[in-house]
């Protein structure tokens, strides 16, 4: 009903507003979704092996200033240039990289530094003074970049008479006020036609990966706005917080079983405290139930708690606590999940078990120079003894994640390697009414294939020059389906009770209509500009279904674009 969002909202302002007097530290902005550097900041961090500056990765999206700090000192000279090691094994590529940093995050460098990347002749003396943005302003108390958003993609599809394409148009802004106030905004009108086999999962989902509401477009296309933003201030010098509706996720891999971006935006409150080994992030999210989309109507809200605390234990080992909580109320708010630093697991239970708390572990280890190893483990519900057992119990319900980086492999430079595995039981992030599942606007929270699945992912990364980038991925996963009258736990919107699941055990990974898909995809980019990139990519997919009737046939898709100041959109289910 309407008085719920409408609480949450006063409550999260008047938090707010607690922590605006108080602020007198240097503010900052997040690096968006897609932002070319992490593939930089990530080389770095592990080519740094023991550099605590570079630790706290998990926790996406970065914050410009500590990456910033972490790589320059107050007064502008290069940290790196503190460690030889890294000094020598720096690449062209990698200097290059490096400059594109700065050249993008002007507003934390001094006038010294800044002045070096002006533009000689700016376009009518105002614009693109500097290659990076259209329009900035760097002055006494007050930074703004403002920067168009374009995306055009032409797409072939095998055995498809329709042309594919995406048309994305809008523009990204941020800043700061007084050094205290961060604020940042990327707005977009977007139309697409996608393959055939994303069209069959927005006609199940009832949902355009990455997007929440739509509208058909030229009858098989799709037609929506991609709107974000956030106030960002500091309650202390060691507590950020972040007010806003945008995305987030946990994790070094290429999936997240605790928290992924790969939905829809959320309205959420964030608090970060960074301090000595710790770094302690607080969510507070508002979310959509699931919805048919008939009519025009309120859809239905419910929210969602989260803390995530990563250890430093060592300057090579990462270990990190995660629990999370996702409940829906009739009336209120339940505020006795705002506690920042309670176990929500010890909240539920006082609550009467009734709401979906997850529990997670992640780890990560840098190993001398060139490899990181991380993994994740999600536990939704389990009984050891049941385990023992191995009779397949329905609520045992947990999920797994390991992986490796490999960079300038085989002494290749520039050339990355990621390798990671994905596993998830029947089952795991449901809950026994359709409100309290760890979904939002009909998609899943975490990864995008829900559960009941074993995956498979490789990934070959090559800048062989400045602005060259060429990507090649492999994906291969197993899932056992739903039947049309029977959960077998993949579908993570059906409650896991009768009618919907008939049995309490024989549930395994694969377990239901045995569908296995594999996922190959090349992508050659050339950046002509700033942030404007030239793309060329190709994409095949098959899929084998052994218990039922195949729903969508095998696929082969082959696209040009353009993109400026905008991630990829991706597609890999």
């Amino acid at each position: 009903s309407k008085p719920i969002p409408m609480q949450f909202k006063q409550s999260l302002v008047r938090l707010a507003l607690i922590g605006l007097p108080i602020s007198g530290f240097s503010q900052t902005t997040f690096l968006p979704q897609g932002d070319k550097s992490a593939i930089l900041l990530e080389r770095l961090e592990i080519r740094a092996y023991k550099d605590s500056a570079f630790n706290f990765s998990k926790t996406r999206p970065l914050n410009r200033r500590h990456v910033m700090n972490a790589l320059f000192s107050p007064d502008g000279k290069n940290r790196l240039l503190q460690n030889n090691r890294i000094v020598k094994s720096l690449t062209r590529v990698d200097q290059y990289n490096l400059q594109r940093i700065m050249a993008n995050n002007l507003e934390y460098l001094p006038d010294s530094l800044r002045v070096g990347f002006q533009t000689k002749k700016p376009v009518l003396k105002n614009f693109y003074t500097s290659p990076a943005n259209l329009y900035e302003v760097h002055v006494k108390d007050f930074d703004l970049v403002i920067n168009p958003v374009i995306q055009v993609t032409v797409s072939k599809e095998k055995d498809n008479s329709e042309s594919l394409f995406q048309n994305t148009r809008g523009l990204t802004l941020r800043g700061r006020i007084a050094n205290k106030i961060g604020f940042a905004t990327y707005l977009t009108d977007n139309q697409e036609r996608l393959p055939f086999y994303v069209r069959d999962f927005v006609s199940a989902r009832k949902a355009v990966p990455g997007a929440g509401f739509y509208k058909d477009f030229k009858t098989t296309g799709y037609d929506y706005f991609d709107a974000r933003g956030y106030l960002t201030f500091n309650v202390t010098k060691y507590i950020d917080v972040a007010f806003g509706y945008d995305r987030n996720f946990i994790g070094n891999g290429y999936r997240s079983l605790l928290l992924s971006d790969v939905g829809n935006s959320n309205l959420f409150l964030k608090l970060n405290t960074r301090i000595w080994k710790f770094n302690y992030q607080n969510l507070f999210m508002e979310l959509h139930n699931a919805d048919n989309r008939s009519g025009d109507r309120l859809i239905g809200k419910k929210y969602a708690a989260m803390h995530h605390l990563d250890v430093a234990v060592t300057k090579w080992l990462n270990v990190g606590l995660f629990e999370g909580v996702v409940f829906g109320r009739p009336n209120r708010f339940d505020f006795g999940y705002l506690n920042p630093i309670i176990f929500y697991r010890s909240v539920e239970q006082q609550n009467g078990s009734f709401d979906n708390s997850v529990a997670g572990l992640d780890v990560k280890a840098n190993l001398p120079h060139k490899i990181q190893v991380y993994g994740q483990l999600m536990l939704d519900e389990f009984l050891l003894s049941e385990i023992k057992n191995n009779r397949g119990w329905w609520a045992n319900k947990w999920g797994l994640q390991f992986g490796a980086k490999y960079i300038d492999a085989f002494g290749i430079p520039n050339l990355d390697l990621q390798l990671e595995h994905n596993r998830v039981r029947p089952f795991t992030y449901s809950h026994r009414d359709s409100v309290a599942n760890y979904t939002h606007y009909n998609q899943p929270l975490a990864h995008p294939l829900g559960a009941n699945f074993r995956e498979w992912i490789a990934i070959a990364r090559y800048q062989p020059a400045p602005k060259w980038q060429i990507t090649g991925k492999l994906i291969a996963y197993t899932q056992g389906r739903d039947s049309s009258d029977r959960s077998f736990g993949s579908n993570i919107f059906y409650p896991n009770v009768p009618p919907f699941r008939q049995a309490d055990f024989g549930y395994e990974i694969g377990s239901g209509w045995k569908t296995s898909v594999f996922i190959g995809s090349f992508l050659v980019s050339y950046e002509w500009r700033e942030n404007l990139f030239f793309e060329l990519s190709a994409l095949v997919r098959k899929q084998e279904t052994k218990t039922a009737p195949i729903l969508s046939g095998n696929t082969a898709v082959i696209s040009f674009g353009l993109r400026w100041n905008m991630h990829r959109r991706e597609f890999d289910f």
